[in-house]
């Protein structure tokens, strides 16, 4: 059980969006074909003046044709606009006179009564025709003229709509209804309508229902025809409680009363109505407005009265919802700057912070710099303590070894009283030779410290004023003056001490050199400081140079 009500709510359900779906369409359509509008009523207008060029080229004696012509005329103007149709009504009624036909004359009171009734003239509509004696009437106006009464009563009643006339009303509709029943053909649409119309005000329902379904399967109908058809239907599903159907045959009956450019209609209007109930307000105001348009063309009194009583409510309502829209974007507009605001501060805010992590950043890049600058010149700084304290301790052990040999040399030539000898001893001790072998082994530990020194110092110079060693050489005097700056002796007077120069010819020799620089002042002294010493990682233990004996 519960599984059939389950599939019975999915079926309902695919249904009702197949009904939406459906109503959409024929919405576009009803759009559609109101945008063509203007094209339809050009249509008309042009067989209208075809009839009116072939009415002025017929000649005045020629009555019976004129009045054919001008019967063409009111028959296009008789839902279309009510003041062309009363003119060519009353052009009819003087040729129904010259012409002394008493039917014609009858006939054209009819007709005269149907267009005052179509534009709500109830009152003038009753006294077009009540001189008028059916028997004086034509076949066709005595159906015409029963029609009118019918519709003339229960319009009549509809509008009283209340206990005390309306009834009586209903009752005369319902007896011209009978008669003009009777008389329309056997099959004519206007036999079958009027047999469905009289069940519906009799509130037989499902009877007029399927008459009226029949009639509109009908494919020989005409687009006026099948407009009112199709309003008249729309009431009936209405009051059975089927709003969509409803609905979609009033959309469908505008289109029809569109294309045949019907002016007198109310299917627009109560589809406009409809909507309104529905409380799609943008909708109906914009059908109402055409409605109420087609009304002032036609110069329908009643209708305008009609849609009149609705306009301004709907009007209304619209102006409300666009208060409301309004308002609601003033809000959503005061939503999105208020957010835009704290989205701008948060913004500020949020770029100020970035800027001061940047700062900091930058701080912190900075210091990375100079700690890994630091770490560099502790690398080199160790490793040149580390190279040079093992080649030196090297260098003393053996001058200390040479002092204790010299020693105890000096010591046995004292205790034999060989004075000439120790003089011979100290004659062969060679302070040049030894200074060289100091210098010579400075060179090779530096070079082995800083391989590429010599080839990127000379970088910072023109080719001819290179400085580089000769065969015999490792360092030249030049080189070994920046060799002692590039491991951080930069006092003048240290290097003088050094290399056994006054301290002044070593500051003659440095502004010589850096004279013919490429760079000068600190941008040297960089350079210079910038030759890199051979990576930790891959020096190997450095082994003791060969030192030239004293």
């Amino acid at each position: 059980m519960r599984l059939f009500l389950i599939l019975l709510l999915l079926f309902t359900r695919s249904l009702a969006s197949k009904a939406s779906t459906y109503q959409d369409s024929l919405f576009d359509k009803l759009n559609e074909t109101l945008a063509e509008k203007d094209r339809y009523d050009k249509a008309k207008e042009l067989r209208i003046r075809r009839l009116k060029n072939n009415l002025a080229n017929t000649p005045v004696t020629n009555s019976l044709r004129r009045y054919t012509i001008a019967e063409d005329i009111y028959e296009e103007y008789k839902v279309y606009q009510f003041d062309s149709a009363y003119v060519y009504l009353k052009q009819l009624q003087i040729l129904a006179t010259k012409l002394n036909d008493r039917s014609k004359e009858a006939d054209s009171k009819v007709k005269l009564g149907f267009i005052l009734l179509s534009s709500g003239m109830f009152k003038e509509a009753f006294e077009s025709v009540e001189d008028v004696n059916p028997a004086n009437l034509s076949a066709g106006g005595k159906k015409n003229y029963y029609s009118m009464l019918t519709r003339a009563y229960f319009d009549l009643a509809a509008y009283d709509s209340d206990n005390y006339y309306a009834p009586e009303y209903n009752r005369l509709a319902n007896r011209y209804i009978d008669s003009a029943i009777q008389l329309w053909e056997p099959g004519s649409f206007e036999r079958k309508y009027w047999d469905g119309y009289r069940d519906l005000k009799q509130q037989r329902y499902s009877r007029a229902r399927a008459k009226f379904e029949k009639i509109l399967s009908s494919d020989r109908l005409t687009q006026h025809q099948y407009a009112i058809v199709a309003s008249t239907l729309s009431t009936i599903y209405a009051r059975q409680g089927d709003a969509n159907r409803s609905q979609s045959l009033l959309i469908e009956a505008a289109m029809a009363d569109i294309r045949s450019s019907t002016k007198e209609t109310l299917a627009l209007f109560w589809l406009a109505e409809a909507l309104y109930k529905k409380g799609d307000v943008e909708v109906a105001y914009g059908y109402i407005t055409h409605a109420m348009q087609d009304a002032e063309f036609y110069g329908a009194r009643q209708r305008k009265f009609q849609i009149g009583t609705v306009l301004p409510i709907i009007a209304g309502a619209k102006v409300s919802n666009s208060e409301r829209e309004k308002n609601q974007f003033l809000i959503v507009l005061a939503s999105v700057l208020l957010l835009a605001a704290v989205i701008a501060v948060f913004s500020v805010l949020l770029y100020k912070q970035l800027q001061k992590l940047k700062a900091k950043e930058r701080i912190i890049e900075e210091t990375n710099a100079e700690l890994e600058l630091i770490n560099q010149q502790l690398v080199e700084g160790t490793a040149i303590k580390e190279n040079y304290i093992g080649y030196f301790f090297n260098v003393i052990s053996e001058y200390i070894l040479k002092l204790e040999k010299l020693k105890h040399s000096v010591e046995m030539k004292l205790s034999v009283k060989r004075f000439e000898d120790i003089q011979a001893i100290i004659n062969k001790i060679n302070i040049k030779k030894e200074r060289d072998t100091l210098y010579n082994t400075f060179d090779h530990v530096f070079l082995k410290i800083f391989p590429n020194f010599i080839s990127e110092f000379n970088k910072l110079f023109k080719p001819e004023d290179q400085m580089w060693p000769k065969e015999h050489e490792v360092l030249t005097t030049d080189l070994r003056i920046f060799a002692l700056i590039r491991m951080g002796i930069e006092d003048d007077a240290t290097i003088a001490n050094v290399l056994e120069y006054s301290e002044k010819t070593i500051y003659v020799y440095k502004m010589r050199i850096k004279a013919k620089a490429l760079v000068h002042g600190d941008e040297f002294q960089k350079r210079l400081m910038a030759i890199k010493a051979v990576e930790t990682q891959k020096r190997a233990s450095l082994e003791s140079p060969e030192v030239i004996p004293a």
